[in-house]
């Protein structure tokens, strides 16, 4: 097993097995897992890094009993920050959110427990959220007398929609279970969401790298396009990925079966 080592990674393991995929763990669970200015740094980094390492997918998980509680809400009491002070701790949340998105690796979220906040801004950038029965989500920003700065009101309002969210943030509305799969915060619920993940990472390997990474970064990129120039844009994209080597040798492969099925028979 290939294991990725840093000094600057301290409130996060990383390792990365032969099929390429990275088991990214966020570990800090004494904090259940809440978001510092360090642990985003972190984030920044590996997802800068892991195409470079030839990763293929990455399954986020956390320590202990919860993904991730949000907000560091002691460090930033404690820091006492500013309104410009603020504004650039948000803008490096984007940052790290906006490479796990964009990055054209496929990156699956076992979640457990706690998802609320910040936590699920992280897991709304992902791209498949796994959940299991402990799996709970919740935006209580109103509550605490704060608002989102890592990106729900973009990507938690294009999961749920704009009245869910707002509804979520007024309320503090928690969502869980069918409910949550329902209205769209994840895609699975299971009995064991580290299990599945793997088995969906497991999967998404066996694509063409160069379809995977169409995927995991040409679709958010056509979503902020008008529809005129998302619709060029994705006809580049299908030109180069439906052309690549891999993609011909499978059509060829799947002619051919087809081909079988229906010919009649000679006899």
């Amino acid at each position: 097993m290939f294991t990725i080592e840093s000094r600057s990674l301290q409130n996060i393991n990383v390792e990365m097995d032969d099929a390429g995929i990275a088991r990214v763990t966020l570990a800090r669970p004494a904090k259940r897992n809440a978001l510092d200015a360090q642990t985003i740094e972190e984030l920044i980094t590996l997802f800068a890094e892991l195409p470079k390492r030839e990763a293929r997918a990455v399954v986020l998980l956390a320590q202990g009993d919860h993904f991730c509680a949000g907000l560091d809400l002691v460090e930033h009491f404690e820091q006492d920050r500013s309104p410009a002070d603020f504004m650039h701790i948000c803008l490096r949340w984007h940052e790290a959110f906006n490479k796990i998105e964009y990055s054209g690796i496929p990156v699956i979220s076992a979640l457990k427990g706690a998802v609320v906040g910040g936590g699920l801004e992280l897991a709304s950038c992902v791209h498949i959220r796994v959940a299991d029965k402990s799996t709970y989500f919740a935006l209580p920003e109103g509550q605490r007398g704060l608002f989102t700065g890592g990106g729900a009101t973009i990507r938690v309002a294009g999961l749920v929609g704009k009245a869910r969210m707002v509804d979520m943030m007024l309320t503090g509305r928690v969502y869980q279970g069918q409910e949550a799969v329902d209205v769209g915060l994840c895609q699975y619920l299971v009995e064991d969401s580290e299990a599945k993940a793997m088995e969906l990472a497991r999967a998404a390997v066996q694509n063409p790298p160069l379809s995977n990474f169409a995927i995991c970064s040409a679709i958010s990129h056509l979503g902020n396009m008008s529809a005129l120039d998302a619709s060029y844009a994705e006809s580049v994209v299908a030109g180069i990925v439906n052309t690549q080597p891999a993609s011909r040798g499978r059509l060829e492969a799947f002619a051919n079966k087809t081909a079988a099925r229906v010919r009649p028979n000679s006899e």
